[in-house]
Formats: C-alpha cells, structure tokens, sequence
C-alpha cells in the first residue's frame, strides 16, 4: 500500500448534551482519529472510539494510545501490508485491545479503497444506497422533548438505556408520548441470574429486543433468558470477535446481533460477523460508539451490507455534536441516510477544525 506514515490525533470534542448510563456519564467526547498517509500524500482515516474509562470494555483511550505507539506500530513490517484485510492476522499476538487495532485497519481500508478510486461500501460488497438510522436515548435525556424532535427528523427505531427497577417506567415513559414507537431496551450488561424472573416479566412490553442483559461472556444465561421468552436478545459487549458470534449463534443464545466495528476489531471482522449471521438467519445491526463523523462514514459503509436489517444507531452529525470534524456533516433525511458513494469513506475530514480540537499528536515514519 506504499504507506509512507501514520499520525495520531487526540481530539476532544464537546457533546450538545451530557450522555449517561447507568456505568457513567460522557460530557466531552475524546477519540483518536488515525491518519494514514501513502507516498503519493493521499489519506486515509480511521477512529479509535475508546472512552477515557474502561465503563465500556477495559479499552480506554490512554491503553489504546499505548497500544498503538508502543506495540502494534513498530512491531510490524509496513511494506507486506497490500490489503486492509491481512492486518488482523498479523496482528493477532497482540491479545486483545481490538478498538486500537480497529482504528488503525479503518485508515487502511479508507486509503485502500480510495487508492481504487471506489467507496468503501463497493469495496466490501455493500449495495444499500441507504440505510434507515435508529437513536439512542441516554439516561440523561428529557423524554418527551428529545422523542418529539427525533420523530420529526424520522428515527424508525429507538433504544433506551435502563437502571435495573427502573425499566417499567422509562417504557411506559415513552408509550405514553406514543404507543406506536418501536422500543428497545439496552441493559449494558447490569442483570445477574437473580434477575431471571424480572426480565421475563418484561415480555409482555413488547420490546424489539432486549440489548445485553447478562454480563459479557455469559453465553448461558442469555440462552437460558432466551429460552423463557420470546423477546429477540441482542449481543452486544459478548461478542468481541467472530468466535463469540459463532458461540452465541449456536448456543441459541441470542436471536440478534449488535456489530460495533471498534468492538470486534476492525471492518474486517465485522464483515466476517455480518457474513455467518445471514448464513444463520440472524439479523444484524450496526452499533455506535458517540463518535465523530469519520467512524459514522465506516459504519454506513458496514450497514450497507445485505444482512443488517434493523435499523442501526446511525445519526446524524448533530445528534450529539454542535460541530462535527467532517464537512459538510452526516445528515438524516426521512428517517435514512445516504451512503457515501465518493472514493473511500466518502466524507471531507475538516482539516482545520480537527487540529483545532486536537490536544495530542503522535507521527510514526515507515
């Protein structure tokens, strides 16, 4: 891929509005944007979309910075790198931190497909034009007010973030501003074997799904949970690579999947995630991570795959940002938004204002 060097940025950029769940809450969002640069000065760029506390998974921003300078930069022979998709194996003794890894192979497949002059999504086998976009409503979010605004702008799906004994109330919260609004509920994980019964009651609400109730890596009490009812369970934070998918799918213990790029490790793995779900019939959607416009570009790319069905957490530039760091910004139209068809991620990264928000750079020479 003739790369000539990489730089790293640290930015910071401030939310429209605090985002909370019941394992913390973000008022600024930090992000590692990664830029590859090949020898003829062409970019390609990619996100690093940790948080600054391991709330999430043990990956923070700081492990991932670490990560990246320390370990997966100079340990590998740049020059036998021809495809975005051979990084994942050669970089597969470093165990773990798949959203440092992630970060890195979504530059490379920005470069590679602009290199072909071809968008990202036809470069992976895409052929959605458009894919329809869901929101997330976090903890700290005024219902009626958010819900109001988010129907005009034509969300079709909408996912609330819950606290255990609270989950009643925040559905009924939103039944009653509109009974016909499709709901999910996102646990992140907060439920143990003593919740058994009270997540079974919940089957009547008529969730779309329940998101990850169990901790991460318990594929047995999400089967046993899904066993009980007939809600769809969704994986999220257990599936951490193409492995954990094809456990859960054959355990039967989900009936949906949540594919985050960062989460798996790269486009590379989401792609193969994506590929053994529509093998199995089970449906795929495509995560977020609060993140700038350049992870939302490769996640429009992913979702234009034929397999992911329900609608993703896919917003708009402004759903959480006052300015975001492409331009112009990612914009939702009738409850869709359009995949980019230009070479690449297809979106105009902001130069000016990315250094602007930039509080931290690194530049590693091939």
């Amino acid at each position: 891929m003739e790369i000539d060097h990489f730089s790293f940025k640290q930015v910071e950029l401030p939310l429209k509005a605090p985002f909370r769940t019941h394992q913390g809450t973000v008022t600024t969002r930090k992000l590692i944007i990664v830029e590859v640069v090949d020898r003829h000065g062409m970019k390609g760029y990619g996100e690093v979309t940790a948080f600054e506390t391991p709330f999430y998974t043990y990956e923070t921003l700081s492990t991932a910075w670490h990560v990246i300078k320390d370990v997966l930069l100079p340990a590998l022979d740049w020059s036998s790198i021809e495809h975005p998709s051979t990084f994942a194996g050669k970089t597969s003794f470093v165990q773990g931190h798949p959203m440092a890894k992630a970060g890195i192979e979504g530059a490379l497949w920005d470069l590679y497909s602009k290199r072909l002059g071809k968008s990202l999504s036809e470069v992976i086998g895409g052929g959605r034009q458009r894919v329809k976009a869901g929101a997330v409503l976090s903890l700290s979010d005024s219902l009626e007010e958010d819900l109001s605004r988010l129907k005009r702008e034509g969300y079709e799906r909408f996912k609330l973030k819950v606290e255990k004994g609270k989950e009643l109330a925040a559905v009924q919260s939103v039944q009653q501003i509109d009974d016909s609004l499709p709901i999910m509920i996102d646990a992140n994980g907060q439920y143990s074997k003593n919740d058994m019964d009270h997540l079974v009651s919940m089957d009547p609400l008529g969730l779309t799904m329940i998101e990850q109730p169990f901790q991460p890596g318990d594929f047995y009490l999400h089967q046993q949970l899904q066993q009980q009812i007939s809600t769809p369970i969704c994986l999220d934070e257990s599936i951490m690579n193409v492995h954990d998918a094809v456990q859960a799918v054959q355990f039967n213990s989900c009936h949906v999947i949540n594919i985050k790029i960062s989460r798996v490790g790269g486009l590379t793995a989401a792609k193969s995630i994506h590929d053994y779900c529509l093998h199995h019939q089970i449906p795929v959607w495509c995560g977020g991570m609060v993140e700038s416009g350049i992870s939302k570009a490769h996640n429009l790319a992913l979702a234009s795959l034929k397999n992911f069905s329900i609608p993703g957490d896919l917003s708009s530039s402004t759903r959480y940002f006052e300015r975001d760091i492409i331009s112009p910004g990612i914009t939702l139209e009738n409850g869709s938004i359009e995949v980019p068809t230009n070479p690449g991620i297809g979106v105009v990264v902001d130069e000016e204002f990315l250094q602007h928000v930039t509080t931290q750079t690194y530049v590693y020479s091939i």
